[in-house]
């Protein structure tokens, strides 16, 4: 006799990213497997959302009493509909010796969320695990999105109703959505720049400024967007790379950030800058952006 090993190549890593579409939309993308072992090997596709233990591994410390780093959640923010967020064809079949077979994955959130996540695991012959892939993705309510620095929320939702409040407590709380007759919303973002002491490389971040590919923005309408206390700013040290400017559907640009200590710095009292980002799209969002800078020793 001759023991074989089944031997699969995918076309993704550990990571299949959807990147950001509209709630209620969808998109898919397509994972190839190539069988390179010489016998047919019989699969199937599981999502960790649909495992039968889910409900028991969920009796766990909720993840928002744990810090950031201890955080492991394989499942994240799901449909309110209850329809899975992620599914995949075809679930199961055979892939015969040399030939590929390709699986198409979708995405349809049916609310807005940055955590959307599951995980995929391919199994062939019933037992044996073959690939994992975690599955990500994101979703707005408007078709413009906006990224970068440190998360300063938790990845889990809250389901209770919170009441519009006034601008100036909005800016004090973080994100809050305005009445509809305002169509403003108030996010917060924070950028840690770290300098390190001797270095002749300024310390850098960026923020990402995107336009989702959606007919629900019109084509003609360019997406624009601008920071202000430019000033304020660059008296503190910071030099940016395209504080302001427009982009069409589809399009991603970046504002970079750069920080070198001034001469006079005080080292107790690191400067912390805050700025007003404003993108207007089918609305206009306002984003306050904390510019945080330190220098550190090196490592």
């Amino acid at each position: 006799g001759r023991g074989v090993m089944p031997s699969t190549v995918c076309s993704v890593g550990e990571v299949l990213d959807m990147g950001y579409v509209m709630a209620r939309d969808q998109v898919a993308s397509t994972v190839k497997i190539r069988n390179i072992s010489t016998l047919s090997l019989p699969f199937s596709m599981q999502l960790e959302s649909l495992s039968p233990t889910r409900e028991r591994d969920r009796q766990k410390i909720p993840s928002f009493l744990t810090s950031s780093e201890q955080r492991a959640e394989i499942v994240g923010t799901q449909n309110y509909s209850g329809l899975s967020v992620f599914s995949v064809l075809p679930t199961e079949g055979e892939i015969e010796a040399g030939k590929s077979q390709d699986f198409v994955v979708t995405f349809s959130p049916d609310h807005e969320s940055l955590y959307y996540s599951d995980q995929l695991k391919v199994v062939l012959f019933g037992k044996h695990t073959a690939h994992v892939i975690h599955l990500k993705g994101a979703a707005r309510d408007h078709p413009v999105f906006v990224e970068g620095g440190l998360p300063l929320d938790v990845p889990v939702e809250s389901l209770a109703v919170t009441s519009p409040v006034a601008p100036q407590e909005a800016l004090n709380r973080g994100k809050t959505i305005f009445p509809d007759s305002e169509h403003i919303s108030i996010m917060s973002l924070l950028l840690l720049l770290e300098y390190v002491e001797g270095s002749a490389e300024p310390a850098r971040a960026e923020i990402r400024v995107g336009a989702m590919q959606t007919p629900r923005l019109a084509a003609k309408k360019a997406v624009e967007f601008s920071l202000d206390n430019i000033p304020g700013l660059q008296r503190a040290g910071f030099a940016l790379d395209g504080p302001k400017g427009a982009l069409e559907r589809g399009q991603v640009k970046r504002i970079g950030v750069s920080w070198v200590p001034p001469a006079d710095l005080q080292t107790s009292h690191p400067p912390l800058e805050t700025a007003l980002l404003t993108v207007k799209s089918d609305i206009a969002e306002s984003y306050r952006v904390l510019f945080m800078a330190r220098v550190v020793s090196a490592p």
